[in-house]
């Protein structure tokens, strides 16, 4: 301490560039106007004044986590301090004019998940006028935007996105894409996740999900009003081409002085969103992160070492086992090579060895399974489109993964199914394959693709007009009734809704996506089985019984009546986060003879109020708590059909509601009545 017993000492030029170092910190922090505004993070320890809500934290080990791993759950994080944007220029004579300066932006993140290649949403590098984004929803808005607030000019939201959620409402092109948002999620430019190799230029995929720390890199020129983002694996230095790019003069977004931030989000998937180090720069260059100094992404548990005393012991068995495995491996190895496409045959294919196809013929269908042939991603797997060669037919081919909800039972369950199905409102199944490592069921190509995309994508897709809706709906009620009554044997599909009925080219409705359906005998009790389907669609029963049967087809049928008429989810979210339920919503309105409240509000009151009556009426009926209240899928049919008349709807039969009972079963506890909330908004 004896240094500071003088203000002026001999270390005085030490304490001068340190004087120096923090004006200069200062300095940037603050913004000159004319050197600009800038901060760097390299690791996030010691960090204090970020601005923090939801679930966001810094960790011990100095990274920034923006979300947990909870389902249904949103983090934001802000640079405390607004940063200026706009320069004012006053040209001699002239009018003074604000115009958003160039800026740049560089941030290390990672996102971890709990399976692998399987996320919940994603994370969004913003630039907002407030830090106060607790008006956006969790799930697939990513935490800053909600239904309401979507495409709005006044949100003044710039934003670059990282999704690892495709959602048709918004036009993703997949589950794994960056792209530029600009008061929207519906993006103005998107691209794979990936970079070009400067050496090659080759693209190179990258996959947002791996669990692995990636760099991405944001540029704004506002002489050419252009944005260009890239991205890149840690260590790679960056690309001199971006991933992707637009023309747009943030001048009319981005407010004189804005947040800059990030929020990220988790639907029913589970993952963890981290920044490890972040950079900004706004009329200068974004400072350099040192890599250096970045915290690590947190891995997989290391597995317990034996104590040293068992490892004395071990090692020489386990040496011996090692040289075995080894063996055993390079043997495996050099089989599996020539095996790899061979195709498998089991007993159960013998009744159906008349569908199978052949892989070769598959892939040369598919063009060895281009992205450009993507039709869809699923639980299931991803859907590609292909001609077959000996035909010249268009097919649609799913390729089941095997890391999935669908495994082999589920793949026999669907060839045993519907490869023997026949009904005109069926996908029908044209034939499968069975490789050692692949699984592919084949189906009639349905060119309109899916319903959910007619009902909530409002881009690309135009509004289906009622009579559509009507023989949609009558199509699915009767490929229902075939499947419960009038087959050989009992067929439970167990996950009807929109994203599972797709539309052929007359725009008829056909039920596919059999991977969940169960068959039994007509004589033979219904066995209890693990509970599936999809939230909002299943029967209250199951929770108890776990017992599958006709009448929760028909409970998700009503939910399906319900969604089809209104426009809107069984089971959506209000600005608060909490659950709510369409039925209860619906039987509000139709109880006080207010049916024009609930009809999607895209039809623009063209319908025949007659049919949509019926149609919510038989929605509610068939949604009931009760099992024993519903009506078979013959009874729907004839209701439909006006061959017998609906019969009324007392007070009696809805004495408690839906959420009531769903709460008492244990379903969820923040579940509300869309008739409780007058401005409803709701996630994807």
């Amino acid at each position: 301490m004896q240094h500071m017993v003088k203000p002026v000492c001999i270390l005085c030029l030490q304490c001068s560039l340190l004087y120096g170092v923090h004006l200069a910190a200062a300095v940037a922090a603050a913004g000159d106007g004319n050197g600009g505004d800038q901060f760097a993070y390299s690791g996030f320890a010691g960090v204090k004044d970020l601005t923090l809500d939801g679930t966001a934290m810094v960790t011990p080990d100095g990274l920034l986590e923006l979300t947990n791993g909870k389902p249904q759950v949103k983090g934001h994080a802000f640079h405390p301090t607004p940063l200026r944007f706009e320069e004012s220029s006053s040209p001699e004579g002239g009018e003074k004019k604000a115009a958003v300066r160039s800026f740049s932006a560089s941030f290390v993140f990672g996102i971890v998940t709990a399976s692998p290649g399987v996320g919940g949403h994603g994370i969004a590098l913003v630039i907002t006028p407030t830090k106060d984004l607790s008006s956006g929803l969790a799930s697939t808005y990513l935490g800053f935007l909600n239904r309401s607030s979507n495409g709005d000019n006044r949100n003044h939201i710039f934003a670059v996105e990282l999704d690892t959620i495709q959602s048709p409402e918004f036009s993703d092109i997949d589950d794994n894409h960056v792209g530029i948002d600009i008061n929207s999620l519906v993006s103005s430019n998107a691209s794979d996740a990936g970079y070009y190799d400067d050496n090659t230029g080759e693209f190179k995929s990258l996959t947002l999900v791996s669990g692995k720390a990636m760099q991405v890199w944001v540029d704004y020129d506002d002489d050419a009003t252009q944005i260009d983002v890239r991205l890149a694996p840690v260590g790679i230095k960056k690309p001199m081409k971006p991933l992707v790019s637009t023309r747009s003069n943030l001048s009319t977004v981005i407010t004189d002085e804005a947040y800059v931030g990030f929020s990220a989000s988790i639907g029913t998937m589970t993952s963890q969103h981290y920044v490890l180090g972040w950079s900004f720069g706004v009329g200068t260059q974004a400072p350099a992160i040192d890599m250096d100094k970045l915290p690590k992404l947190p891995g997989r548990r290391s597995k317990k070492s034996y104590p040293p005393k068992t490892m004395v012991i071990a090692l020489p068995i386990v040496s011996v086992v090692l040289v075995i495995v080894v063996a055993a491996g390079v043997f495996l190895l050099i089989k599996r090579k020539f095996q790899r496409y061979v195709e498998l045959r089991e007993d159960w294919e013998l009744e159906f060895g008349a569908h199978r196809l052949s892989y070769k013929d598959l892939l040369q269908a598919t063009e060895r399974f281009k992205n450009k042939n993507l039709l869809g991603i699923g639980g299931f797997g991803r859907v590609y489109k292909g001609v077959l060669p000996t035909s010249s037919s268009e097919v649609a081919v799913k390729r089941v993964s095997h890391d999935s909800r669908q495994g082999i039972k589920e793949f026999v369950a669907e060839v045993a199914s519907i490869g023997r199905l026949r009904h005109r409102n069926l996908v029908q199944l044209l034939g499968y394959c069975r490789l050692k490592e692949e699984l592919l069921l084949v189906y009639d190509y349905m060119p309109n693709g899916s319903l959910d995309k007619y009902l909530y994508s409002h881009d690309d897709k135009p509004t289906l007009n009622w009579a559509q809706r009507f023989q949609i709906i009558k199509g699915i009620a009767s490929g229902l009734l075939y499947l419960h009554e009038e087959w050989e044997q009992i067929v439970i599909h167990r996950d009807i809704k929109p994203s599972n009925v797709l539309l052929d080219n007359d725009m008829n409705g056909r039920l596919g996506d059999f991977g969940l359906a169960r068959l039994y005998n007509r004589d033979t009790e219904l066995q209890t089985t693990v509970v599936a389907g999809t939230f909002g669609y299943m029967a209250p029963e199951l929770a108890l019984t776990g017992k599958a049967s006709p009448l929760t087809d028909v409970f998700a049928f009503g939910a399906f009546l319900l969604e089809v008429t209104s426009g809107r989810r069984p089971v959506e979210q209000d600005i608060e986060g909490h659950r709510l339920l369409l039925t209860d919503w619906v039987f509000e309105n139709c109880s006080k003879e207010q049916i024009l409240a609930v009809i999607d509000p895209r039809l623009n009151g063209n319908i025949n109020i007659s049919e949509a009556s019926l149609v919510l009426k038989l929605g509610l009926l068939c949604s009931h708590p009760m099992s024993n209240v519903r009506p078979t899928m013959r009874q729907v049919v004839q209701y439909l059909n006006g061959d017998m008349p609906l019969p009324e709807m007392s007070p009696m039969r809805f004495t408690f509601s839906l959420s009531a009972l769903m709460q008492n079963q244990g379903f969820d506890s923040s579940l509300k009545s869309l008739g409780t909330i007058s401005n409803l908004s709701i996630g994807r």
